[in-house]
């Protein structure tokens, strides 16, 4: 493991600074489960949204779920009508765009938004798809071999983890 100089608590000030004028009174936020799924719950809470955030899981509609299988703790929730919605996704790194797809494909499993926008803490390029962030905190470049995932701890303060070679 590595270290590398993020510090994801500012990231999270600034990505939460930026989204404010995005978003409607209507406006839903999803997190995408885990890191996206906490920042969403945040943000919900310290932007002080009118709904509880929802939690979309990529499980279902991954290209390589035969060989990760299903995590039992990955659920979708939606506390909303998704028909219609203007939908907020966030995650914390968005890097080859396969998760993000198989995110939107859950989505539409559960209805038609009018609107997805994304947003994420970290944009580390790396695209195998034609998948951008509407918004993003910070783009870094890291070596194929490395990831770099959000942390939180007890207190919910955020962290990144950087894990590979270099």
């Amino acid at each position: 493991m590595s270290s590398l100089a993020l510090n994801a608590e500012a990231l999270y000030g600034d990505l939460a600074d930026s989204v404010r004028p995005l978003l409607a009174a209507d406006t839903q936020l999803v997190g995408i489960v885990s890191g996206g799924q906490w920042l969403a719950e945040r943000l919900s809470h310290d932007l002080k949204r009118p709904s509880p955030a929802g939690a979309i899981s990529s499980a279902m509609h991954r290209d390589d779920f035969a060989k990760r299988g299903l995590a039992s703790a990955a659920q979708t929730s939606l506390p909303f009508e998704v028909n219609g919605a203007d939908i907020l996704l966030l995650d914390d790194v968005l890097y080859t765009g396969r998760t993000v797809r198989a995110v939107i494909n859950e989505l539409f499993d559960y209805g038609r938004p009018a609107r997805v926008r994304l947003a994420v803490l970290v944009d580390r390029g790396g695209r195998q798809l034609p998948i951008a962030a509407d918004f993003a905190a910070a783009r870094i470049s890291l070596p194929a071999g490395q990831s770099l995932a959000l942390a939180r701890d007890d207190g919910g303060a955020f962290s990144f983890r950087v894990e590979g070679r270099e």
